[in-house]
């Protein structure tokens, strides 16, 4: 009776590990639910990919306050000098909210100007720098709105350069996280500006400099901050489009219309992101791939036009290749040219594309023009004619000096 005891209970603790065991392995490689955000929208984006890892009401148009101002400095990078004199007209002194108390007259660097707007977010220099690049505000509005568009920010309209509140005056979090990610990708200076914590600069007519702070707590509070603005009206609530990097993988967050969670929330959304998502760098530009046959010419390398890179969950499936080759490619063919595609796939879901282009030129061969072949016909026949009738040519020349030669001789 022991002995069946003993067996039973051998059993039960054996099932039981087994279960557990399962359990844990089951659970091992999920991907944590993403976390609950105060903010009525927000997006997850990675930088170098621009892919969303998390999105709520993304596409929805809010108030953006501002973070407007990350489209203000995108312009003043792009049509100015950073060493340009900004003179201070007088309507910066006019500004609403936040300001760094610009007065009529003043003259600042561009450089000086986007300190005060970005870490202290300084409406008055933002309308000074938007007038300085636009020539007037309305001007400057309209630049915005253009570059809005071109980089893929189809859902914004802005009606001012600062982002106080005003009708009209609408973005969406997915269009924010695009133009933030233009911001970071193209202008160094951007970034090295939405990482600085303190700066001075000068204040004309008093002793001492404007003292300028970061109201980015994040680059306080979050180990990996790097960026970028945050923003409030009282009714576009606060904002914030936040950025960190973590060896050397940068993601954006922007949450729109939250309240004092809002620092909690992004540093929820990006520990989410670099907690449960990984980038891989597929192919390095460059990479021969494979080689492709040419007509009327001979085979050519292929290699990628550039490298690519994906952002996957941890744990999830291999990512596969194929390569697609151009059909009937005929020579010449010029080094650089695209002659096919490396498609990347994971799970049958197509994660992008590479183009595939020749590593040389590549020249029609001789014989496959629809001369050549009639041409050479043509020579093998009249070749040996000619050589004929160069044999006979000189045999006659040879009889005609032998005979001068003759006559010579008996004169």
């Amino acid at each position: 009776m022991k002995k069946m005891k003993s067996v039973a209970y051998i059993v039960v603790v054996f099932f039981l590990f087994v279960f557990l065991t399962s359990t844990v392995f089951a659970d091992t490689g999920k991907t944590e639910s993403p976390p609950s955000i105060a903010g009525e929208a927000g997006i997850l984006m990675d930088v170098s990919t621009g892919k969303v890892l998390y999105e709520k009401n993304a596409h929805t148009p809010l108030e953006p306050a501002s973070i407007t101002k990350i489209m203000t400095a995108i312009l003043a990078l792009e049509k100015g000098e950073l060493s340009d004199i900004v003179v201070t007209s007088n309507k910066p002194p006019l500004a609403e909210g936040t300001r760094i108390y610009l007065e009529e007259g003043e003259k600042l660097t561009l450089e000086q100007m986007l300190y005060g707007m970005m870490l202290n977010s300084g409406n008055d220099a933002a309308i000074a720098i938007a007038e300085h690049i636009g020539g007037s505000v309305e001007s400057f509005v309209l630049m915005m709105n253009q570059k809005a568009r071109e980089v893929g920010a189809q859902n914004t309209v802005f009606i001012n350069p600062n982002g106080l509140s005003e009708e009209g005056h609408l973005t969406t979090a997915y269009d924010l996280a695009l133009i933030s990610r233009y911001a970071m990708l193209n202008f160094p200076k951007f970034r090295e500006i939405v990482a600085t914590k303190t700066m001075e600069i000068p204040w004309q007519g008093e002793e001492w400099d404007r003292q300028l702070i970061n109201l980015n707590k994040l680059l306080w509070n979050y180990e990996w901050a790097d960026g970028i603005k945050t923003g409030y009206t009282s009714t576009a609530g606060s904002t914030l489009a936040a950025s960190a990097t973590q060896n050397g993988w940068q993601l954006i967050s922007v949450i729109l219309k939250s309240d004092s969670s809002i620092l909690a929330d992004s540093m929820a959304l990006l520990d989410y992101g670099f907690a449960n998502f990984e980038k891989k760098d597929v192919i390095q530009k460059n990479t021969p791939v494979t080689e492709a046959k040419i007509k009327y010419g001979d085979p050519v390398e292929l290699a990628v036009n550039d490298g690519f890179t994906a952002v996957v969950q941890k744990n999830s499936p291999p990512i596969t290749q194929q390569v697609v080759i151009n059909p009937d490619i005929k020579a010449p063919i010029r080094s650089g040219q695209a002659l096919g595609q490396i498609v990347f796939y994971q799970g049958g879901k197509k994660l992008g594309s590479v183009d595939l282009i020749a590593t040389e030129d590549v020249n029609r061969n001789i014989h496959t023009f629809w001369w050549f072949w009639p041409l050479s016909f043509f020579l093998v026949l009249y070749t040996p004619f000619r050589i004929i009738v160069g044999i006979r040519r000189y045999k006659r020349h040879k009889r005609k000096i032998r005979y001068v030669s003759y006559i010579k001789r008996y004169r």
